[in-house]
Formats: C-alpha cells, sequence, structure tokens
C-alpha cells in the first residue's frame, strides 16, 4: 500500500491527512509568496485574513490567490523544496505554477 504522502501536485487548496505541503500563493501585485505548513487550507485563511499570523510580506497585499501546492511526505522535505522555491527567479517560480518545470528539491530532481 502507498502513502498517501507521495510527493505529487495537487491542485491549489487541497491537503492530505497529516501530511506536509509546500504551496505559493500570489500577492494582487503580481509576487509570489512561498510556505510550507500541515493545513494548506487554514494557512491560507490566515495568511488573506491578514492579522498577526499571517506572514509580513502578505499583508496589506491582496486579495491573495493560491496557486500552487504539493503535498510531501514529512517536515523536512517540506522545508527543503520550501527553500528551493524561495531561491528561485521570478520566472522559475512561474514555470512551476504553469507546470512546465518540476518542484526544486524532490531528492532525485537535481536543480
Amino acid at each position: 500500500m502507498t502513502s498517501p504522502c507521495v510527493a505529487a501536485s495537487s491542485p491549489a487548496g487541497s491537503d492530505a491527512g497529516g501530511c506536509w505541503s509546500v504551496y505559493l500563493i500570489r500577492r494582487v501585485d503580481g509576487a509570489l509568496y512561498a510556505g510550507a505548513t500541515t493545513d494548506v487550507v487554514r494557512r491560507f485563511g490566515e495568511h488573506s485574513a491578514g492579522g498577526r499570523t499571517a506572514a509580513r510580506s502578505l499583508r496589506g497585499r491582496g486579495p491573495l490567490r493560491l496557486v500552487w501546492t504539493i503535498t510531501v511526505a514529512n517536515r523536512s522535505q517540506a522545508l527543503r523544496v520550501e527553500a528551493a522555491l524561495k531561491a528561485l527567479s521570478r520566472a522559475g517560480k512561474e514555470a512551476v505554477v504553469a507546470g512546465s518545470r518540476m518542484a526544486p528539491g524532490l531528492g532525485a530532481c537535481k536543480e
């Protein structure tokens, strides 16, 4: 039986149980923000609300759109993928969102 946490792209807004997910949010100015969480829907809601728990770079920059998510096996992998996404240029992040580039930091995928 395979784990529900196998790394696979998923539609924006979906999340599997206690697995970790990495996501990209588009601000109103077009900039992309990368984050990692165990609950994408909850975390996106916190970012959208703009309160204390929202990332500073997203506060007052709405409306926000969740444009990409990926579910990974554990926190370590999620943080690796998040860091690799943050290191990409804007064009690189746009390619990940468009699906023409695989998310960086997924083990065998060398960037």
